[in-house]
């Protein structure tokens, strides 16, 4: 995938399985290397890796931990502001990390900008996520994939979903 690919994204509230949503999107053909979760960090999936400790504490609850933390290392990118990121995808690498401001490891709408979102809409969104609280951005080799994303996100209970020209926003941010 190009910087420029097309992507779709959902934005879903604490009570949303994720694991549901990105499995039915693997069934669905999209790998999990298109897979972008951006997690606010009072999400339970940010309170169990912000409080990961799978060295001490009780031998079930690190299980669990343990478990959710291999789930999220399979996804192209997990991002959660003021905790960490975790990136596998070479395309997510390149959007997040590998530019000159690092949006990836801001935790903000810059880095809603890193994944191809225009500023305005970036800064939109950064505050609307904040009360919601995650993202699944999905990134798609081809156009036609977009709108095929966003209906299997819709139907997962994202409370909103859209697609995203990425190479249109890097033109009108240039």
């Amino acid at each position: 995938m190009a910087v420029t690919a097309p992507a779709a994204y959902g934005v879903y509230s604490d009570h949303v399985s994720l694991q549901e949503v990105v499995q039915t999107l693997n069934q669905s053909g999209f790998d999990n290397d298109q897979i972008c979760l951006m997690v606010w960090p009072r999400h339970p999936v940010a309170r169990v890796v912000r409080a990961a400790n799978i060295f001490n504490g009780e031998p079930e609850r690190n299980a669990s931990t343990v478990v959710l933390m291999r789930w999220l290392m399979k996804l192209g990118a997990v991002i959660i502001p003021t905790v960490g990121f975790f990136i596998r995808s070479r395309a997510f690498f390149h959007d997040l990390v590998m530019t000159a401001d690092s949006p990836g490891l801001c935790g903000n709408s810059r880095t809603l900008v890193g994944l191809g979102f225009a500023e305005n809409d970036a800064e939109r969104l950064e505050r609307e996520f904040r009360q919601l609280g995650v993202l699944l951005y999905v990134a798609c080799a081809e156009k036609a994939r977009t709108t095929q994303a966003v209906e299997i996100l819709r139907r997962a209970g994202a409370s909103r979903t859209a697609t995203l020209d990425r190479a249109a926003a890097r033109e009108a941010a240039a």
